[in-house]
């Protein structure tokens, strides 16, 4: 069973920089209610994705230096990263469907 795991600014290069594997990162913050409404969305796409991409959560209230280097201004900010690097962005709220097919589209 797959969890989100928590990312922040000590481990975010370990964890989803150096990952082999795609890392979903939704960069949140507790008191940001699309935020929490999209919690457990994520926490059924990391399970259905178990293997295929790994989903990180980083609060940007305790992690101000990695949101400011990927340029978050609103959130929730959802990124793939991809060998390293960003590859796709999806800012606010999404439904699952439109979640999946986004996923879909970069793990294809």
């Amino acid at each position: 069973m797959s969890k989100p795991i928590e990312v922040d600014d000590g481990n975010f290069e370990q964890a989803v920089l150096n990952s082999k594997t795609p890392v979903l990162v939704d960069f949140w913050a507790p008191w940001c209610r699309p935020c929490i409404m999209a919690a457990p969305v994520l926490e059924e796409l990391a399970e259905e994705y178990t293997g295929r991409i790994i989903v990180a959560k980083l609060n940007v209230d305790g992690n101000q230096r990695t949101a400011a280097k990927y340029g978050i201004m609103a959130i929730p900010n959802l990124i793939i990263f991809k060998n390293g690097q960003p590859d796709s962005q999806i800012i606010g709220y999404k439904p699952k469907a439109e979640l999946k097919r986004d996923l879909d589209a970069v793990l294809d």
